[in-house]
């Protein structure tokens, strides 16, 4: 892997797995990168994203949903997709890829409990953070 100094996550809505994955990344790496992150149709943060990040301390209050015709390709060196069902956003650039396929925490088509869907933010959360604490190894950062 080439030497990244700028990194975005993609997704569809920008509400959920990137919204977690930018704060995360930021908390793992601090200055050592600039992230972003984006959608192609983006929303607004998920409320239960808020949640499950707060509770490991990490504040998605100040993020908002954003849109992957916002960034500057010229700005990324790493682009990390995170969809899985659905199609994900395009960027255009020579920016280095890994696709990480993450199902949608949010499960809009399931009837669940607000305990149930926070776990599986949960869930998603933790293998965020798992695959950003690998990457920053395979970096040394």
């Amino acid at each position: 892997m080439d030497k990244v100094n700028n990194l975005l996550f993609l997704c569809v809505a920008n509400s959920a797995r990137s919204q977690m994955a930018e704060g995360l990344a930021r908390h793992i790496f601090g200055d050592a990168l600039l992230v972003q992150s984006a959608g192609s149709a983006p929303s607004r943060v998920n409320p239960y994203a808020i949640k499950a990040m707060a509770e490991l301390g990490i504040s998605l209050e100040s993020h908002r949903s954003k849109s992957v015709q916002d960034i500057d390709p010229q700005s990324v060196d790493l682009v990390i997709t995170l969809c899985a069902e659905e199609v994900c956003p395009l960027f255009l650039s020579d920016a280095q890829r890994l696709h990480w396929p993450l199902q949608d925490p949010d499960r809009k088509n399931e009837t669940l409990s607000e305990e149930e869907r926070l776990t599986h933010f949960r869930t998603t959360r933790d293998e965020i953070e798992e695959r950003l604490e690998a990457l920053k190894e395979k970096m040394n950062l």
